[in-house]
């Protein structure tokens, strides 16, 4: 199994709900061990849910900025995981100046669901959870068997 990457880049298409999560996640499991960042295709505005939702996990969300592929500070990944269809998209334009993996890992869009604030929040925690799972199961399973 290959190592931990050193420098992972979410994208989705806002950066305002998924890929601001998986990069909290993602920091939250690996601290500084890998460089985490995000970005969306459009610019987009922080969510409130997606702040309340990663607070119940201990994870200050309230400072994230949203921004988009061309306002990156860094454009050395390793790792691309694009989590929308729009991001996919500009993963794979990336590819062409830039060598690094692209995964396609598809995460419902939380902000369709319509409802009152419980079902709301239920729609953010799901993705969340789905997530924390996925990187549990891709990075940290990855790491036990290079134990």
């Amino acid at each position: 199994m290959p190592d931990l990457p050193s420098a992972i880049l979410f994208a989705c298409t806002y950066n305002a709900v998924r890929s601001p999560m998986a990069e909290g996640l993602m920091k939250r499991l690996f601290g500084t061990r890998v460089f985490v960042d995000s970005a969306g295709v459009k610019a987009g505005e922080p969510d409130g849910f997606m702040i309340a939702v990663m607070e119940e996990e201990g994870i200050d969300m309230s400072r994230h900025r949203a921004k988009t592929f061309d306002h990156l500070e860094d454009t050395s990944y390793d790792l691309v995981i694009s989590l929308s269809p729009e991001a996919q998209h500009k993963a794979v334009e990336l590819t062409r100046n830039m060598a690094c993996e692209v995964e396609y890992w598809p995460t419902f869009d939380c902000t369709a669901i319509d409802g009152d604030r419980e079902t709301r929040l239920e729609a953010y925690r799901k993705v969340r959870d789905d997530l924390k799972q996925r990187l549990i199961k891709k990075f940290m399973s990855q790491r036990m068997a290079d134990l």
